[in-house]
Protein backbone atom coordinates (compact mmCIF):
# COMPACT_ATOMS: atom_id res chain seq x y z
CA UNK A 1 0.00 0.00 0.00
CA UNK A 2 2.87 2.38 0.84
CA UNK A 3 4.50 1.70 -2.55
CA UNK A 4 1.20 2.52 -4.25
CA UNK A 5 1.02 5.91 -2.53
CA UNK A 6 4.64 6.65 -3.43
CA UNK A 7 4.02 5.77 -7.07
CA UNK A 8 0.87 7.90 -7.17
CA UNK A 9 2.71 10.86 -5.64
CA UNK A 10 5.57 10.46 -8.11
CA UNK A 11 3.20 10.36 -11.09
CA UNK A 12 1.41 13.45 -9.78
CA UNK A 13 4.70 15.36 -9.46
CA UNK A 14 5.78 14.31 -12.96
CA UNK A 15 2.41 15.32 -14.38
CA UNK A 16 2.64 18.74 -12.77
CA UNK A 17 6.17 19.17 -14.09
CA UNK A 18 5.00 18.43 -17.63
CA UNK A 19 2.12 20.87 -17.33
CA UNK A 20 4.47 23.56 -16.01
CA UNK A 21 6.88 23.17 -18.93
CA UNK A 22 4.15 23.08 -21.59
CA UNK A 23 3.83 26.87 -22.02
CA UNK A 24 7.63 27.25 -22.08
CA UNK A 25 7.90 24.77 -24.94
CA UNK A 26 5.18 26.56 -26.87
CA UNK A 27 6.95 29.86 -26.30
CA UNK A 28 10.22 28.43 -27.63
CA UNK A 29 8.48 27.48 -30.87
CA UNK A 30 7.30 31.08 -31.24
CA UNK A 31 10.87 32.26 -30.72
CA UNK A 32 11.89 30.34 -33.86
CA UNK A 33 10.17 32.98 -35.96
CA UNK A 34 13.14 35.06 -37.12
CA UNK A 35 13.55 38.76 -36.58
CA UNK A 36 14.22 40.26 -40.00
CA UNK A 37 16.07 43.53 -40.53
CA UNK A 38 15.71 45.00 -44.02
CA UNK A 39 18.15 47.48 -45.52
CA UNK A 40 17.85 49.03 -48.96
CA UNK A 41 21.09 49.80 -50.76
CA UNK A 42 21.53 51.38 -54.15
CA UNK A 43 21.41 48.19 -56.21
CA UNK A 44 20.12 45.58 -53.75
CA UNK A 45 17.97 44.81 -50.74
CA UNK A 46 19.58 43.07 -47.76
CA UNK A 47 17.54 41.06 -45.25
CA UNK A 48 19.26 39.89 -42.05
CA UNK A 49 17.70 36.92 -40.24
CA UNK A 50 18.14 36.52 -36.47
CA UNK A 51 16.75 34.20 -33.79
CA UNK A 52 17.35 35.23 -30.16
CA UNK A 53 19.66 37.96 -31.45
CA UNK A 54 21.91 35.49 -33.32
CA UNK A 55 22.54 36.44 -36.96
CA UNK A 56 22.39 33.20 -38.93
CA UNK A 57 21.55 34.28 -42.50
CA UNK A 58 21.66 37.25 -44.84
CA UNK A 59 19.51 37.36 -47.96
CA UNK A 60 20.80 39.45 -50.87
CA UNK A 61 18.18 40.57 -53.39
CA UNK A 62 19.97 42.32 -56.25
CA UNK A 63 17.98 44.68 -58.46
CA UNK A 64 18.91 42.35 -61.33
CA UNK A 65 19.39 38.61 -61.07
CA UNK A 66 18.30 35.97 -58.59
CA UNK A 67 18.38 36.30 -54.81
CA UNK A 68 20.86 34.31 -52.75
CA UNK A 69 21.63 33.72 -49.09
CA UNK A 70 24.76 33.87 -46.98
CA UNK A 71 24.35 31.34 -44.16
CA UNK A 72 26.43 30.74 -41.02
CA UNK A 73 26.00 26.95 -40.88
CA UNK A 74 27.93 26.24 -37.66
CA UNK A 75 27.99 29.49 -35.68
CA UNK A 76 31.62 30.38 -36.37
CA UNK A 77 30.81 33.68 -38.08
CA UNK A 78 31.80 32.46 -41.54
CA UNK A 79 28.94 32.83 -44.00
CA UNK A 80 28.67 30.54 -47.02
CA UNK A 81 26.64 31.25 -50.12
CA UNK A 82 23.45 29.24 -50.60
CA UNK A 83 21.26 29.61 -53.66
CA UNK A 84 17.55 28.92 -53.58
CA UNK A 85 14.43 30.52 -52.27
CA UNK A 86 14.34 29.15 -48.70
CA UNK A 87 16.67 28.49 -45.80
CA UNK A 88 16.32 26.52 -42.59
CA UNK A 89 17.43 27.76 -39.19
CA UNK A 90 20.80 26.04 -38.55
CA UNK A 91 21.08 23.59 -35.65
CA UNK A 92 23.53 25.79 -33.71
CA UNK A 93 20.86 28.51 -33.44
CA UNK A 94 18.29 25.99 -32.18
CA UNK A 95 20.65 24.72 -29.45
CA UNK A 96 20.94 28.18 -27.84
CA UNK A 97 17.50 27.85 -26.19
Amino acid sequence: MNAHRTLTALLLVLGLALVATGPALAQSEDDLEPDITIRQEEDRTIREYRVNGELYAIEIRPSRGPSYYLVDRDGDGNFERQDGDRIAVPEWVLRTF
